[in-house]
């Protein structure tokens, strides 16, 4: 797969996890807030870095040749695999959204008459969100062949789900107690738990 390709694939499956993910923002708009999220400082940073990794170096690399002295050799199957990858990341990142329905929200917060998903994907993995994102990161490292961009995914998102999930996950045991700590014995974080303790 020539770098032109892989650059079209890149944009395109960019524009379509975009697409879906403010489709659901206008959903789940004017869903009332019960508990409001508290963003920090150091999770602004760590968003704008995100942001920087997923959008900005990307976009200039699909876009400009300011960064083709960082470009890096890879197989042309690689593209291909990358195609892969970032069809099943948008995959999940649609479904994971739909399974939540209007309990989706882009910030740490519970809506009104917020429940507890556990169909659909949410009966595998507690966070499939970020599962998808992890398989974008690994998807643009295939397809965007250089040191800076390729890999600015991955570095960036790394510090934000460290940060942020455990957040969430507080947020839910603290909203919804022993019906969370119950699921979190079945489910993983990001790939599921092929030997769930019981009940």
């Amino acid at each position: 797969m020539s770098e032109e390709t892989r650059k079209i694939v890149f944009l395109v499956g960019f524009i379509i996890t975009y697409t879906i993910r403010f489709y659901f923002a206008g959903l789940a708009k004017h869903n009332k807030k019960v508990v409001d999220g508290r963003v920090t400082v150091l999770e602004k940073v760590l968003l704008f870095l995100v942001i920087i990794g997923i959008f900005v170096l990307p976009l200039v690399n699909v876009f400009t040749p300011w960064f083709d002295f960082a470009a890096y050799d890879l197989p042309n199957w690689t593209g291909w695999l990358g195609t892969i990858v970032f069809g099943l990341a948008i995959a999940l990142f649609w479904r994971s959204h739909t399974d939540l329905g209007q309990n989706w929200s882009a910030s740490l917060e519970i809506r009104d008459e917020h429940t507890l998903v556990e169909n659909g994907v949410y009966q595998y993995i507690r966070h499939p969100m970020y599962a998808a994102f992890w398989l974008w990161g690994i998807a643009q490292a295939l397809l965007l062949h250089n040191w800076i961009c390729g890999l600015s995914y991955l570095v960036s998102f790394l510090p934000m789900y460290l940060f942020r999930v455990p957040q969430e996950e507080q947020m839910m045991l603290d909203t919804f107690k022993q019906q969370y700590q119950q699921y979190m014995t079945r489910t993983g974080r990001v790939l599921p738990k092929f030997f769930p303790q019981s009940d």
